[in-house]
């Protein structure tokens, strides 16, 4: 299967919009290659912008940009956006309800021997807490592009987070992609598998792994985090009793907790969380972190295995 980083589909997406839209500027704090601005600086010069290492200064000149009618992308790593920067995102960017798209590469542990200093496993919790905040985490390199199209008409701040790792190409261009509605890419009634990110592909293999025991998952991919598809969450619940949510983040505020706060507040079912477990990520190869830190298919089959048997109990 083709491997491709979802940061590259950011890279695609930027350039297309910078060709069609004369409002489309590009910021970067001393990561243009890192995160793929690069791409739209090559092609665009006169409309990108590198502040150097000040991620807070980024984020208040793009606010600066979009009130004077631009549509800026801020770029940086996540771990720095959503940590060194997240006064200036609240305060400049959130309460004011402008019109900025913030890039957060290198989002969770697969970002690999870069260590804990430089994985993102906290900021999705960080930014769906800010009011009139989007929250966007693609599945794959098409979305990613997807994404950041849709963002750029998109009213109000936006944050996409992508990857740095090659991940598998799942989805197809002609596939349907609307902020804030999940697409369901496997169909099951015994328990459903909400995904975020690069644990859609996880759970795919996880739909098989299952589906070869006889147990049937419906697999849903939750692209948007903020503002969450209510009503098919609720739909899944209904019709299978038993939710796996799986995302390569924390499980203390992610794309868990808020499928949880709709399952809580509409139609509580058993509920098994994959993610990482109120700790730090470590250095290591994507592959084996996955295992260790248990974000694998195998360990989503056996969430489903649970909370199935949790569902039998009551």
């Amino acid at each position: 299967m083709e491997k491709k980083p979802t940061r590259d589909g950011f890279g695609e997406g930027v350039v297309e919009l910078g060709a069609k839209r004369q409002d489309i500027v590009v910021l970067s704090a001393d990561l243009t290659d890192s995160t793929r601005a690069g791409w739209f600086k090559k092609k665009f010069p006169e409309r990108f912008f590198s502040m150097g290492v000040s991620e807070q200064d980024m984020i208040s000149t793009a606010a600066g940009f979009a009130l004077a009618g631009k549509r800026p992308f801020a770029c940086t790593f996540g771990v720095f956006a959503a940590g060194r920067a997240w006064d200036q995102i609240r305060v400049s960017v959130a309460y004011m309800n402008l019109n900025v798209v913030i890039i957060g590469t290198h989002g969770g542990i697969s970002v690999g021997p870069d260590g804990p200093t430089h994985q993102a496993i906290e900021e999705i919790t960080l930014m769906r807490a800010l009011p009139n905040m989007t929250v966007l985490v693609p599945c794959d390199a098409i979305e990613a592009k997807k994404a950041t199209i849709a963002s750029a008409s998109h009213n109000g701040p936006v944050y996409i987070r992508l990857g740095r790792s090659g991940a598998p190409v799942i989805t197809k261009p002609d596939d349907s992609f609307t902020m804030g509605r999940a697409n369901v890419l496997k169909q099951g009634k015994d328990v459903a598998i909400i995904a975020c990110g690069c644990e859609v592909y996880e759970a795919l293999l996880a739909h098989d792994i299952l589906k070869k025991e006889g147990i049937e998952s419906r697999i849903v991919n939750l692209h948007t985090i903020k503002p969450i598809d209510e009503e098919l969450i609720i739909k899944a619940a209904r019709d299978t009793g038993a939710i796996v949510t799986a995302e390569e983040h924390t499980v203390m505020g992610g794309m868990g907790s808020a499928v949880s706060e709709v399952l809580s507040r509409e139609y509580p079912v058993p509920v098994e969380f994959i993610g990482v477990k109120d700790r730090f990520g470590e250095s290591g190869d994507p592959a084996e972190l996955f295992k260790i830190f248990e974000l694998t298919a195998d360990d989503i089959v056996k969430a489903a295995k649970r909370v199935i048997e949790r569902k039998k109990k009551e």
